[in-house]
């Protein structure tokens, strides 16, 4: 999905009010409806019965798309309250309309207009399990004052016992920027209206988003390509990645859903390569194999029971041999993609392993976890592969391979990430909060699906499994890249919020992903 800067946005909803002849109070109703559905879904995970849902709402058209979540909440039994940073007076336009339907649905309201009425709001808060932030949008410049910044500071100390979501953007964010220059609403989930604006996907307003929803108001594609909207760099939501999963045929069988190879593992690190195993199984893999060390290779065939795992020639120490590449490399032909890298080790024998495969490969090769830290500083050798690459670092891997500080790689990772994917040649996957998919003929995509639960050990190699599946099946190594990361970032906010972020392991994810796979398609 396009980003835009705020005036775009303005420029877009002005064109469709205008030319379309739709009112803005329809806009804003399509708004609401969109957070809606997102509130209504976090509800479900959560187990939420009947949760009581506190609205904090501003004056302007944020404030209006509140009123409107409030009305529909509260027609639909749910219990809602809103408050309102300001005198019921002073709203005017689209959001007072809102207003005057919400209080004819007998939604109860507070008018909090000074800082005083905050500081007693701070001593007597209301229970509240999801906090509504409707307070500024994307209008505002500068820090926020007054009422709206008390509405802020009350969200963010009640957010301690409450999910937060976002209408269109975090309070207090500047919506091209992404800088906060005050106090900024700190959200779960982001329910941004349109397109993703600029200030959501930068790294400095990554931290306050939480996870990214997008609600489609109508907004005709040609209106936006008219804007002439920098594309070197997209949002990742979930209408990109439904058009790259095609429905399957009827009569297909296994042979349609791709054969990938994964080769990995080591004594005491089985855990990598079944994670990866078993998440290639689950994003829709017909055939998957599997080759670790002998020594470990009952204990991978036991647990991927789905998968064909065969034992391989191993070192004293338990890892790969450099013989067992005589056999495998001969087999090459037979797979659609290959993984190497998941729990293998660091040693010489894998480093050859990898250099090889590299140099002999005739298939997409994923390169994960340690297959890229074995290429510490010698990331030349990826430039000269023949086949499509995808490379899925974290941070310090990706620092170790191309010889960068990790300060400097973190500070910079847009950039980075464009300029490993241009030198190699390759894919990159630069993990962490607000994921990048980089190759140097596509635009760079940020991800915004995921959460804090799942910098646990085990995440990576789940992703990586669904990468190869993917490439498997037959999408290109950037759309595979993009497909993954979404998903799995996905299943991780749906385990989150069903089980917790703390609670939230990489086995959970393998679980999941069926059910965020049905929600982009419908089979």
């Amino acid at each position: 999905m396009k980003v835009v800067t705020a005036k775009q946005m303005r420029e877009l909803d002005r064109r469709v009010m205008e030319e379309f002849g739709i009112p803005g109070e329809e806009l804003m109703e399509r708004a609401g409806q969109g957070v809606i559905g997102v509130v209504r879904r976090m509800m479900d995970y959560t187990g939420f019965v009947q949760p009581f849902v506190h609205v904090i709402s501003g004056r302007g058209n944020n404030g209006g798309d509140g009123f409107v979540v409030a009305r529909i909440l509260r027609e639909a039994g749910f219990p809602v309250e809103v408050w309102l940073c300001a005198a019921a007076n002073e709203l005017a336009g689209d959001a007072a309309k809102h207003f005057s339907r919400m209080v004819a649905s007998e939604v109860p309201y507070r008018e909090l207009q000074t800082k005083d009425d905050w500081d007693a709001a701070y001593r007597q808060p209301i229970g509240g399990d999801i906090l509504i932030d409707a307070l500024l949008g994307i209008g505002v410049k500068g820090p926020a004052r007054g009422p709206g910044a008390g509405g802020i500071r009350y969200i963010n100390v009640r957010s301690q016992d409450a999910m937060v979501v976002s209408v269109d953007i975090p309070s207090g964010l500047d919506a091209d920027t992404g800088e906060a220059q005050g106090d900024c609403v700190r959200a779960d989930v982001t329910v941004t209206i349109g397109l993703a604006k600029w200030g959501l996907i930068t790294p400095a307003g990554i931290p306050y988003v939480g996870s990214l929803d997008v609600v489609d108001i109508g907004i005709p594609e040609t209106y936006v390509e008219e804007l002439g909207i920098d594309s070197s760099l997209e949002a990742l939501v979930g209408a990109d990645v439904k058009t790259l999963l095609p429905r399957r045929a009827y009569d297909a069988h296994k042979g349609n859903f791709g054969h990938v190879l994964i080769i990995g593992g080591a004594l005491g690190m089985s855990g990598s390569v079944i994670l990866a195993a078993r998440a290639a199984v689950r994003s829709g893999s017909g055939l998957v194999t599997v080759v670790v060390p002998s020594g470990i290779a009952p204990i991978v065939a036991g647990n991927v029971v789905e998968a064909m795992v065969f034992g391989a020639r191993e070192t004293q120490d338990g890892f790969l041999s450099m013989d067992c590449w005589q056999t495998w490399s001969t087999r090459l032909e037979e797979f659609d993609a290959v993984l190497i890298g998941p729990g293998m080790g660091r040693t010489k024998d894998n480093f050859s392993l990898v250099r090889e495969l590299l140099r002999e490969s005739s298939i997409p090769v994923v390169l994960d976890a340690d297959a890229i830290s074995i290429l510490e500083n010698q990331a030349d050798l990826i430039t000269k592969v023949t086949v499509p690459v995808v490379m899925t670092p974290h941070p310090g891997e990706f620092a170790r391979l191309f010889g960068q500080e990790l300060s400097h790689l973190q500070e910079h990772r847009n950039g980075m990430a464009n300029a490993a994917a241009k030198f190699t040649g390759g894919t990159v996957v630069l993990k962490g909060a607000g994921t990048i998919v980089s190759q140097h003929d596509c635009p760079q995509a940020i991800n915004l699906t995921g959460n804090p639960g799942m910098a646990t050990g085990g995440t990576g190699d789940v992703l990586a499994g669904m990468v190869v599946s993917l490439i498997g099946q037959n999408l290109s190594a950037y759309d595979a890249a993009r497909a993954a990361v979404f998903l799995h970032g996905r299943a991780g906010d749906l385990v989150a919020w069903r089980k917790s972020q703390a609670g939230l392991c990489a086995g959970d994810l393998i679980e999941e992903l069926p059910y965020v796979f049905r929600e982009i398609s419908l089979r």
